[in-house]
Parts: structure tokens; C-alpha cells; sequence
């Protein structure tokens, strides 16, 4: 049984899952009733950040463009243009054993895509939710749920994982952007 976080809650993976290496990181959603004329087009993304918080190589930007970062450590499965059905609807692959030791971070990230154009933002996004699933026992270790506290963002970190005295952990985190991929890129110090 997964355990069930709310917003700002920690937990530790590896140190309470010995022997755990490999995990899924599966997101998920919902659009609400839109009339807007556009598809709603959300891509999750990982940066691979320093002690500081800052991405140090824009490899370790990992998108629907860039589907590797960390030596291949951290691994996009793909874009998904739709999000219908049910279930995960992006996956993040990362090998903690794998992953390089100047890569202290790694943000989970949602945007929505050509979301000023499309008049689109996460106040019409529902069942919005994040899990770490144990990549060889397909069991789910954690979830945490978004809720639906947001508006006028177009971009939200959902969580970070963290190495803490060489364990690493999950950070639920729920921040919301109001300007869209740009504003999360120079949040981790990339250049748009």
C-alpha cells in the first residue's frame, strides 16, 4: 500500500526500501469541461539541479525534447499529447544508482503547453497526482495528490527527489507558475 502525502510532506525511499535502485515517477491528470477550441497538452519534465538548486548542463533538462539527462540516469518515456485514459499519463524513469554526485535535486515538473495561446491554465486541470512506483516490483511506494488549489498557473513543480546523507527522499511539493515553462527554466537557472 502506497503511502498517501499531502503538500510539503517528506519521505524517505531507499533507506526504508532497502535495496531499491529503479523508480517509475508517474503523473497524472484530468482537464475540466473546456470550451476553448484547443486540446490541452500537459508534458511532464525533470531538472537535475546542484546543492544550489540550479541546473548546471542543459542535458539535465529532461523533456519531451531532450528524453536523457544524467548520464542516462533519468529517463523521459515520452510525450503524451492527450492525457486520456486512465492511469499515469507520462512516466520519468531514474536509476538512483546511476544517477552522477553533482546531481544533489531532481524537480518533478508539469506544463501546459502553448498555454497563453490556448488560454489554458491548471484551474481547468483536475486529478492531478504524482507516484514513485518500484520500477522491478511494479508496487507503489508513494502518491501524492495535487488537489485543485490552483488558477492562473501554467507550470507546477509537483515534487522533488533528493539525496539526504546518502539516502534519497521525496519531497511533495505543489508550486505553481504563472509563466509557464520560461518562468520553471529560469527558476533552475537555464536560459530561454
Amino acid at each position: 500500500m502506497a503511502i498517501q502525502l499531502s503538500k510539503g510532506q517528506r519521505i524517505d525511499l531507499t533507506k526504508t526500501n532497502p535495496g531499491l535502485t529503479k523508480v517509475i515517477v508517474g503523473l497524472g491528470w484530468d482537464t475540466n469541461k473546456y470550451d476553448g477550441g484547443h486540446d490541452f497538452d500537459l508534458d511532464a519534465s525533470a531538472f537535475l539541479t546542484d546543492k544550489n538548486g540550479k541546473v548546471i548542463n542543459e542535458i539535465d533538462f529532461v523533456f519531451y525534447n531532450n528524453l536523457k539527462g544524467g548520464n542516462g540516469s533519468v529517463i523521459h518515456t515520452g510525450d503524451n499529447r492527450t492525457g486520456e485514459g486512465d492511469g499515469d499519463d507520462e512516466q520519468i524513469k531514474i536509476d538512483f544508482s546511476k544517477v552522477p554526485q553533482n546531481i544533489d535535486k531532481i524537480a518533478i515538473s508539469i506544463t501546459i503547453h502553448d498555454a497563453v495561446a490556448r488560454a489554458q491554465n491548471f484551474g481547468q486541470v483536475s486529478n492531478a497526482f504524482v507516484r514513485v512506483v518500484n520500477e522491478e516490483s511494479n508496487q507503489e511506494i508513494v502518491r501524492y495528490d495535487l488537489g485543485e488549489d490552483f488558477s492562473i498557473e501554467t507550470a507546477m513543480v509537483v515534487c522533488e527527489l533528493y539525496r539526504h546523507n546518502g539516502e534519497w527522499k521525496f519531497n511533495a511539493i505543489g508550486s505553481g507558475f504563472s509563466g509557464g515553462l520560461g518562468d520553471l527554466c529560469r527558476n533552475y537557472g537555464l536560459s530561454v
